[in-house]
């Protein structure tokens, strides 16, 4: 559900929704629990609500604090994954130019169509969420074997060559590590804790009387709106390559590896 609402809905209707959404919900349970008890307009069991809000909230909080930071990292990690497999492609160029024309041409042709294969191919299916390492793994096998065919002659051929096999290895590390951060999602026993806790703490917020109704309306708003903006924030960074804060393919087509986009290679 959270992974169809990334790919097909943008951010700030996915905010409407459930920022929104809630925050209605909230308010219509306030005013239909004070019709239902009047009496709950004289604050007489405040104190204990309160207390009881108050323990409640702080464990939320921590929980929600503890997920938003977990997921932001995650984003972060892999963003860098995505950056560094790009940089190391990119060498492995770099490190083919003083190849022989012809032992370059196919080490160029390998990065290319690899490139390609993962912006193309591999992404789609990991914004999905259904990444596969078979997607690009002819493309890697051609890489390995562009370089292979090569026989490097001298020692300044051996030391590039012994640079670009380095970082080919390093580009088939980043790819396993970009695929199984692409497999990640927040954990059942958290999703369970953050969109469940939301509707333990709600309601108790209808209990808290006030004898204003718009002050009381105000107040369970409030609370609902900073909610539901918390769980927009899980909700908008739990899939890191989907939705509109997703990780993006950009550093596949920049640098030395633009030539292989700029003719629609």
């Amino acid at each position: 559900m959270i992974l169809w609402l990334l790919n097909h809905l943008s951010t700030f209707v996915i905010a409407v929704l459930l920022v929104g959404g809630l925050t209605l919900l909230a308010a219509a349970g306030s005013a239909a629990a004070r019709r239902r008890f009047p009496h709950l307009a004289k604050g007489e069991h405040n104190e204990m609500v309160g207390v009881a809000l108050g323990m409640f909230g702080a464990i939320y909080g921590i929980i929600l604090a503890f997920v938003v930071v977990t997921l932001w990292t995650q984003l972060e990690n892999t963003q860098t994954i995505v950056a560094t497999e790009a940089t190391d492609l990119a060498l492995v160029v770099r490190s083919a130019e003083t190849f022989p024309p012809a032992d370059r041409a196919r080490v160029e042709q390998a990065v290319g169509a690899y490139a390609h294969a993962v912006v193309e191919v591999q992404w789609p299916l990991m914004r999905e969420g259904k990444p596969s390492y078979e997607a690009t793994a002819p493309q890697t096998q051609a890489l390995y074997e562009a370089l292979q065919a090569y026989e490097p002659s001298g020692t300044r051929a051996e030391t590039f060559y012994a640079e670009a096999v380095s970082r080919l290895n390093d580009v088939a590390a980043q790819r396993r590590a970009r695929v199984s951060m692409a497999e990640t999602s927040l954990p059942l026993l958290l999703q369970v804790l953050v969109y469940g806790g939301a509707f333990v703490i709600l309601p108790l917020t209808f209990l808290f009387g006030l004898r204003s109704l718009k002050m009381q309306l105000l107040f369970v708003s409030a609370v609902a709106g900073l909610i539901g903006f918390s769980l927009l924030l899980v909700v908008a960074l739990d899939r890191p390559f989907a939705g509109d804060l997703s990780v993006s393919p950009a550093p596949y087509k920049e640098a030395a590896l633009s030539k292989y986009w700029a003719t629609g290679a």
